[in-house]
């Protein structure tokens, strides 16, 4: 848990008077957010009881005053959902809703916020090499500049994959749901992870990976009434897919999970699906989710310490694993 006095260093926080648009303003709309889960919640072992992130006030067509979009983990299960403004004052919120496909969160806030809103932008017109400003915890001393370095696909092991995302540098060091603020003052991106590269001389580069706002648009009113994206739900296998030397291996599985129930181990590593071969978790998680939805039987090609099997498992809906929020 970060220190609650935390600021970016001096070098690296931007300048108002370099923006076109009322920067202290747009940065007033992003608050601290500080989530509890409960010990038994199916997600408590990976992601923790006490999370800590950020989120931003969004203005939405129809939505209500006050709406906060984050990334969806820091409140998955959450019994306890408080937003912090940068002034102090706190306010409970309600998790709305998690999008599982865009990693989208929305937070209702139980009380006035009283707080600017972001219009959303356009992450499309974003292009490589313009100046942002990624912000966390709400002011301008926990908000930094960074520049857009890439967008490419990204795979999560976690069942997760985004077929464009962002990636900026320098790296947010409290990246999970901070603000991305394109160019014009409006919000294009919501942090993710922090990814590590090198550079080829054994220099360490950090980047965030930020998930596109275009993404939410066609979702958030679904997302607002029905606590989804409105789509029917992917089949899930509860697996934490890694690609190594030899291709896929299986690092870790969700208790409980279909991958576990039909007897995947940890080290097992996997060959194929259907009739499909797969070195990529890319093309792993494509070959899944295209079979059906939940309940659809996939049939695994694995080999365990160097013996060659096939595992038929019958997947699940993640969502049906996971506790609903509690109406306060």
């Amino acid at each position: 848990m970060p220190d609650p006095d935390w600021e970016i260093p001096l070098n690296l926080q931007p300048e108002p008077g370099e923006y076109q648009y009322d920067l202290e303003t747009a940065l007033r709309a992003v608050v601290s957010l500080r989530a509890t889960v409960p010990q038994d919640a199916f997600t408590a072992e990976t992601l923790g009881t006490e999370r800590t992130g950020s989120g931003v006030v969004i203005r939405v067509p129809d939505a209500p005053e006050g709406l906060v979009l984050t990334i969806g983990y820091l409140i998955t299960e959450a019994e306890s959902v408080w937003l912090v403004a940068s002034d102090g004052r706190a306010v409970q919120g309600y998790p709305l809703s998690y999008d599982q496909a865009t990693g989208f969160g929305l937070v209702m806030p139980l009380g006035r916020l009283n707080l600017p809103a972001l219009e959303l932008g356009d992450s499309d017109k974003a292009v490589l090499g313009d100046q942002l400003v990624m912000a966390a915890g709400g002011g301008l001393s926990r908000a930094m500049e960074t520049k857009l370095v890439g967008r490419q696909e990204f795979a999560g092991y976690w069942e997760y994959l985004l077929d464009e995302a962002l990636f900026v540098a320098p790296a947010h060091p409290f990246w999970s749901g901070a603000a991305l603020i394109g160019p014009d003052g409006r919000l294009i991106g919501t942090g993710s992870l922090i990814l590590q590269q090198g550079d080829g001389a054994g220099q360490r580069a950090d980047m965030n990976m930020v998930v596109p706002i275009n993404l939410l648009r066609p979702i958030v009113h679904n997302m607002l009434t029905t606590g989804g994206s409105g789509l029917p739900p992917r089949p899930w296998l509860g697996l934490f897919v890694m690609e190594g030397d030899g291709g896929l291996v299986v690092g870790r599985l969700a208790d409980g999970g279909p991958a576990e129930r039909a007897g995947i181990r940890a080290g097992d590593q996997i060959l194929g699906i259907g009739s499909e071969e797969v070195s990529e978790v890319a093309a792993l998680w494509r070959h899944l989710w295209s079979l059906g939805g939940p309940g659809v039987e996939v049939r695994l090609r694995m080999s365990r310490n160097g013996t060659s099997l096939v595992v038929r498992v019958v997947t699940g809906d993640r969502n049906r694993f996971l506790r609903t929020p509690m109406m306060h």
